[in-house]
């Protein structure tokens, strides 16, 4: 409500002077009928006329249609729309690049618009005019190209809007690949998930049979397909292939190779892979079929054939993860295990061990069971004994007993068997070794080593053990041997040396190479140096070093990268950091910070079950 007192004041004399003095009370909505009056001072005010806006359109619409001061006509189809080159550049970037440009257009009276149909400009010119358009789903695609070509940006974000709200598993393929045609990205990625979310009920529909090869891959190579199992991606692109397939058959394996074959059941990949003709009659396909057999025949040498193909979908609910299990930090032996999601970048909790250990062994099996065998107790004692965890219920049961009591020792699965090699029994080094065979739960000698050691670096691979570096004196100086096992003819055999010498450190197997990594090189010096090992050439080479020095360290492999957790610096200086080095392209990165600083602790890659992640930590 506005209340104007006025103030009249009159003078005699020659004139007459009257003040007016307003008093201006505006309401919480500040309008007067349409408009709206805003206080600047006590002797002005603004009025804004709101729907000023909506009349200048309609009159320029009225003008339009009447063909009043038209000063440009846009020919589409045989059809011919005049309008205003002000109106056209206020609300197209690419109308206003064009008048505003040194284009022949710019001084034409008639514009020839190719790529646009008439029906849309329609639509779009009507829109410019009144800020309304409708969009369904005759028109919508249309639309969008147009809107998209002439640059009427929120009629194409609408468009957008309409599609996203109309997507479903009959068209959400189509819609993603005419967002990507038309540069949306913003839909492109919403379709795309859609498909990959949906992706079982998606393949049944016949999108899936007309895409493109490539296309075809880029969905179901994705680790974010929702399957329940792998065999559903191979019903998907037969069916694909049997859409077309005498075109299709020639590099069916290209799109074979995105199928996850290792992780199939053996008793449907011989049943219902191994006979397609497209399959059988291609060697590159036979390939992927063997690595697939192999996989499920050796468990033991996955690592051997570690690819994208072995690695679980996030659908399937499988996570693998770096487990760290026991070790000392500056002050007591640890009985913690806590694991590391690279994936989720999330540190997990899993059931603590019986008992605090460190200078131990862990390992994991094919069969995904993980095993901590001997150490050392707080109290100074070594251990003989064998624990296995059970990931489903988080628990650890005890299994036989080694032979001999071993702290420091180096333990690796080859082949199926679980060996323990050297260590100390708490009066001396040894050189014995002995096997465990999981089926029977128990342990047996074979062939000794050529020299007593503590702290060797030791990894399974193909068929034969590797036993590097090593302490052999007190002072706990590394050696630069590397001993090989071979369990059929039980013979100890000397390779290439070391780079270096080293104790204290860590092996693991990447790629066919087996990389040795930190530990102890000199009296007083702990080492960041990498190498490795190609088995085929016996030769080592350097690559580069981490990022910090590491004595005692745990190392783990995931999805082809090495993860290095914790470690000594120096004396009584313990790292709680975990680094990662990829292969590809040698470089370290630091990946995160551990629960707690930790030394002569032991890692292994596990792979855990989502719903058993019962503490996690914030």
């Amino acid at each position: 409500m506005y209340n104007v007192q006025l103030t009249i004041s009159t003078k005699r004399g020659k004139g007459a002077r009257i003040d007016i003095h307003k008093l201006v009370h505006v309401n919480s909505q500040d309008s007067l009928s349409s408009g709206s009056l805003s206080t600047l001072d006590q002797d002005e005010f603004t009025y804004v006329e709101h729907t000023h806006s909506v009349e200048i359109l309609a009159g320029l619409d009225e003008l339009r249609k009447s063909n009043t001061f038209c000063d440009v006509l846009l020919c589409v189809e045989g059809d011919d729309f005049p309008c205003h080159k002000v109106v056209l550049a206020s609300f197209s970037s690419y109308f206003k690049a064009m008048f505003t440009s040194e284009m022949a257009e710019s001084q034409q009276k008639e514009i020839v618009l190719n790529g646009v149909e008439a029906s849309t400009l329609k639509l779009l010119l009507d829109y410019a005019y009144s800020a309304r358009i409708p969009i369904n789903k005759s028109n919508v695609q249309a639309l969008l190209s147009a809107a998209n070509l002439l640059e009427v940006l929120p009629v194409r974000d609408a468009c957008c809007r309409f599609l996203e709200r109309h997507m479903d598993e009959t068209n959400s393929i189509g819609i993603h690949c005419f967002a990507e045609a038309h540069a949306c990205e913003n839909l492109q990625k919403k379709a795309k998930e859609f498909t990959l979310r949906y992706f079982s009920e998606v393949m049944k529909h016949e999108e899936l049979l007309t895409l493109s090869q490539s296309k075809l891959i880029e969905f179901i190579s994705s680790d974010h397909l929702n399957v329940e199992k792998e065999e559903t991606v191979f019903e998907a692109v037969l069916l694909w292939l049997n859409q077309d397939s005498t075109a299709r058959s020639e590099d069916f394996h290209l799109v074979l190779e995105q199928v996850r074959l290792p992780l199939i059941s053996p008793y449907y990949l011989h049943d219902c892979i191994v006979p397609v003709p497209a399959v059988s009659t291609s060697t590159q396909c036979q390939k992927l079929i063997d690595e697939a057999k192999l996989y499920g025949l050796l468990p033991d040498r996955r690592h051997q054939t570690n690819s994208v193909r072995t690695r679980p979908r996030r659908s399937f609910g499988i996570s693998e993860v770096v487990v760290a299990v026991g070790g000392e930090d500056d002050k007591v032996v640890l009985r913690s295990v806590e694991c590391l999601d690279p994936v989720n970048d999330k540190w997990l909790t899993l059931a603590c061990l019986p008992f605090a250990i460190s200078k131990h062994g862990v390992v994991v099996t094919g069969q995904n069971i993980l095993y901590v065998a001997g150490g050392e107790f707080p109290d100074g004692t070594a251990s003989r004994s064998l624990w296995k965890y059970d990931p489903i219920f988080d628990q650890w049961h005890e299994m036989a007993s080694m032979m001999v009591e071993r702290s420091e020792l180096g333990l690796a699965v080859l082949d199926g068997f679980i060996y323990a090699i050297g260590g100390w029994d708490g009066l001396s080094r040894l050189n014995s070794v002995e096997k465990y065979n999981p089926f029977n739960n128990t342990w047996e000698y074979v062939a000794p080593m050529k020299i007593s050691l503590t702290s060797p670096a030791v990894v399974g691979h193909a068929g034969h053990l590797y036993v590097t570096g090593g302490a052999v004196l007190e002072d706990g100086d590394g050696i630069d041997l590397v001993q090989r096992f071979c369990p059929l003819t039980n013979v100890w055999s000397d390779m290439a040396h070391m780079l270096i010498a080293r104790s204290g450190s860590r092996a693991c197997v990447v790629n066919n190479l087996i990389y040795v990594i930190g530990g102890w090189h000199a009296s007083t010096e702990n080492t960041n140096k990498v190498e490795y090992y190609d088995p085929k050439k016996n030769e080592w080479r350097f690559c580069k070093p981490m990022l910090e020095r590491r004595y005692q360290p745990g190392v783990a492999v995931v999805d082809g990268k090495i993860y290095v957790c914790g470690g000594e610096e120096g004396w009584d200086r313990y790292h709680d950091t975990v680094e990662y080095y990829d292969p590809e392209t040698d470089q370290w990165l630091i990946a995160g910070v551990m629960q707690s600083a930790r030394s002569w602790l032991c890692c292994a890659t596990l792979r855990l079950p989502v719903d058993i992640r019962i503490k996690e930590r914030s």
